[in-house]
Formats: structure tokens, C-alpha cells, sequence
């Protein structure tokens, strides 16, 4: 894995340098795969690390997709629970068993899924920007970072290559 980074912008290249961002089907889940999903996005993704508090005590890096691009498969909901504060506008879903969150639903994106590039099953993802957030000082950085666009399926493509 090649790592470049930038001022504000931390690209990894994952088995091999990016030619296209064709949607592809990326499959992934939980530690103990008890929630397994699938997730229909580029194989180059923009990915989000964020400093508010509860990202950054999970180390969460995640990258957005519209919510109806997003399956959970077989009995996964029986083994999610989900935890909610603040404005309780994100809904931060973790396994019951293992406790990872490979998705959530966003504050930025309500209408959208987060989901925790680190959770993608290998070999489907070729290409994560990493972005940074601040959640910590979350109005102004949502205004200026344009992540509110990761959700819309018009500009997901344009906002991931």
C-alpha cells in the first residue's frame, strides 16, 4: 500500500494505481460476520475521518453512499443495535456481538449510509482519499467540506473520482 500525503488529504493506493471509479458491488461487515452487507459504490472511494467525539475515539474512516445503494443481507438486523446523541440525527449501528460499526447513518448525511472502508471485504477497492472532517467544530466544516453531496446518487460519482 502506497501512502501520499497531502496538506489536508491522505491518498492510499490499495494493490495497484486507479483506472477507472466504475460502480462496483463491495461486499463487508462486522468482525464476527454476524452483519454482512453490500454496498454498490466506485472502486475508488473518498473517505471521511472525523474528529468529533465519537469518531475519533473509534478511529472511524468512513465513506458515504446514497441510502438506497446500500443492502443488508440475510438475518444482519438481529445482530445490530444503535446508539444515538447530541442532535440524535446519527444513528451509529455496531454489531451486538463484536461491537464494530462497519456503517452508520451520518449527521451530514441523513439520507445516506457511512460506511467504514476498513469493513470492505478485500480485492473490491483499489483507491481511498482520505478527507478530514471537523467534527468538532461540525456546522462550519459541513458547509465548507462538501459531504452534504455524497448522498445525492446525481453527484456521487462526480464527488468520489
Amino acid at each position: 500500500m502506497n501512502c501520499i500525503y497531502t496538506r489536508r488529504t491522505v491518498v492510499l493506493h490499495i494493490l495497484k494505481p486507479v483506472m477507472d471509479c466504475d460502480t462496483v458491488v463491495h461486499n463487508g461487515g462486522c468482525h464476527c460476520k454476524k452483519v454482512r452487507w453490500r454496498v454498490q459504490a466506485p472502486s475508488s472511494v473518498v473517505a471521511w475521518n472525523c474528529n468529533c467525539s465519537d469518531c475519533s475515539m473509534r478511529g472511524n474512516t468512513h465513506f458515504i453512499v446514497p441510502y438506497e445503494r446500500f443492502e443488508l443481507l440475510g438475518d444482519s438486523k438481529d445482530f445490530l443495535t444503535t446508539y444515538t446523541f447530541g442532535t440524535h440525527t446519527a444513528k451509529h449501528t455496531f454489531c451486538k456481538v463484536c461491537g464494530i460499526t462497519s456503517f452508520y447513518i451520518p449527521r451530514s448525511n441523513p439520507d445516506g449510509i457511512a460506511v467504514t472502508f476498513r469493513c470492505v471485504d478485500p480485492g473490491t477497492i483499489v483507491h481511498v482519499e482520505i478527507k478530514y472532517f471537523d467534527g468538532t467544530n461540525w456546522e462550519n466544516s459541513y458547509k465548507d467540506s462538501g459531504v452534504a453531496s455524497c448522498s445525492k446518487p446525481e453527484t456521487t460519482s462526480k464527488s468520489l473520482t
